[in-house]
């Protein structure tokens, strides 16, 4: 066999895909798959698995079999210079101008998103690649429609990049005759073309890892990682990967996660919206564990508090980095009262934040980077961070963990409205290429929108009743959904033909009132993407 057999790129090797993906680079993806793609499947059977368990109503605990390493005295590897100081990092897509805007906006890291902020079309992902490839080049530039230019300055944000979960496939490679797992594309292109250029520019690779539910799926990153750098002759230990505590599961696993990767750990992440949306889909069935409208599902609800301030105290414990969650807010520049409100609760959200012991902490636009950075700037000092404060105050049990039934707020028809608007509006400009819109001053990304779903099909699969003494009902959202979808319309005139409306509301009806809930709303629309 050639380097190539078995392997199939469903769509033309020309352009910038016959730039990413020459022959060296498929078949060191090719490698990846064949070698770990059967432990990926048999770990999200087991997902499958679990989640019949939960059904049951067998509730997650801490493991039994795992308690020598939560009781043991070890810690992670140091991290390298430029990855030290994380005090804000902001997030987004892989497109030039939001490339070439975040490296530039002086935030300390800069997390390219392939996963829930991207729509996976062909073309974003192999022009994605191209641009942070340039970008570590320092060759990035784009030019705007209006013919303005915009270049790197000389001091960037340090880059980071979030591949796509476990549970995605990408539909344009296949390798002996199966879909190749899309967190191996978008890690094993990314790593082959950009792992010793990093290193020879004095940085590295690093990674943000999302989506995990225990730590055998961190224990296959590790050894991919091995795997990898072995492959390529980059040191072992090189790679830095911060895991994202985006499902609540996976809270109950912090230590092991960490101990895993400890020898390429970049810490962890409360990953906030995406934890909401786990907690929901996981306890789906359970009506003592429905949540009240999203807007009213803070970090300082008390299974929320719990997860970060358990966060914190594991991360520190291991001389790990504990990042705080996302300020999504979009600042409206026609509306200073608007933003000004906004901006006071970014401020009351890090000042919270880096005061319980976080590192660092996310945001999704340049305007909110002052606020964040004044919050740990207050805290921190000249540290680069604060992983030597430890957090014995706090003692979090599994029950806390699950007090979803504590969160305080009703479920309201605005809620309800709000959920399908931000529904379709989002999917809709997803199936369009886009997976981060800017809805009602908030950045929307597949986890927001996965929320949005997610709660309408819990409340109408338990009868829940608003606030108002309706009780929701399939057809009553069906109802809610005309109208919201008629506003729309009003609202964006003749540019409401521009986007696939027709697909976005029958998407939305699959994934928030089908008869089995879908796991990821992503899987159904990308199906229905080029």
């Amino acid at each position: 066999m050639t380097a190539l057999d078995g392997i199939d790129v469903r769509k033309p090797l020309e352009g910038v895909a016959q730039d990413v993906l020459t022959p060296e680079a498929l078949a060191f993806v090719a490698r990846l798959h064949r070698q770990f793609n059967q432990r990926r499947l048999d770990l999200l059977a087991r997902r499958h698995a679990r989640q019949i368990d939960l059904d049951a109503g067998i509730l997650p605990d801490f493991l039994p079999e795992t308690a020598d390493v939560r009781a043991g005295d070890w810690h992670v590897a140091p991290v390298t210079p430029d990855f030290a100081n994380r005090r804000v990092e902001i997030t987004g897509p892989v497109d030039r101008k939001m490339v070439i805007n975040a490296l530039n906006s002086g935030a300390t890291c800069f997390m390219a998103d392939f996963e829930d902020a991207l729509a996976p079309t062909w073309t974003n992902l192999l022009e994605g690649q191209v641009n942070l490839t340039e970008a570590i080049d320092r060759t990035l530039s784009f030019a705007g429609p209006d013919g303005r230019m915009y270049r790197l300055n000389d001091t960037t944000a340090t880059l980071v990049v979030r591949p796509r979960g476990w549970h995605l496939h990408e539909k344009h490679l296949y390798v002996d005759g199966a879909p190749v797992s899309a967190s191996l594309f978008d890690f094993g292109l990314y790593f082959f073309r950009n792992g010793h250029r990093l290193l020879t520019r004095g940085s590295g690779p690093y990674f943000y890892l999302p989506k995990m539910e225990s730590h055998l799926e961190a224990r296959l990153w590790n050894d991919v990682f091995v795997f990898a750098q072995d492959a390529l002759s980059v040191p072992q230990g090189t790679i830095k990967a911060t895991v994202l505590i985006e499902t609540i599961l996976a809270a109950f696993e912090m230590d092991e996660i960490l101990y895993e990767l400890r020898n390429h750990s970049g810490g962890l992440n409360a990953g906030r919206w995406d934890y909401i949306f786990s907690a929901i889909k996981k306890f789906r069935t359970r009506p003592e564990m429905m949540l009240p409208d999203r807007v009213t599902v803070s970090m300082t609800v008390p299974f929320m508090r719990a997860y970060t301030e358990l966060l914190v105290q594991t991360c520190h414990k291991r001389g790990a980095f504990a990042m705080g969650g996302m300020a999504a807010f979009i600042p409206n520049r026609r509306d200073p009262e608007v933003t000004n409100a906004a901006l006071a609760r970014v401020r009351d959200d890090k000042t919270r934040e880096s005061r319980d012991g976080f590192d660092g902490t996310w945001v999704a636009h340049p305007d909110l980077i002052p606020t964040a950075l004044e919050a740990f700037n207050a805290v921190l000092g000249d540290h680069p961070n604060q992983i030597g404060r430890q957090r014995p105050d706090v003692h979090v049990t599994a029950s806390d963990l699950l007090a979803l039934a504590q969160t305080p707020g009703q479920v309201t028809e605005a809620g309800v409205r709000n959920n399908i608007s931000v529904g379709l509006q989002y999917l809709a400009a997803w199936l369009g290429g886009s997976g981060a819109v800017a809805i009602n001053n908030l950045m929307e990304d597949a986890a927001t929108a996965e929320i949005s779903r997610a709660q309408v099909w819990q409340w109408t699969r338990n009868a829940a009743k608003t606030a108002e003494g309706v009780t929701i009902t399939a057809d009553w959202i069906r109802h809610l959904q005309a109208e919201e979808l008629a506003k729309i319309e009003a609202s964006m005139g003749a540019a409401y033909a521009r986007f696939r409306w027709d697909d976005a509301s029958r998407l939305f009806t699959e994934v928030a009132l089908g008869e089995e809930f879908t796991e990821f709303l992503t899987l159904p629309a990308y199906d229905l993407l080029d």
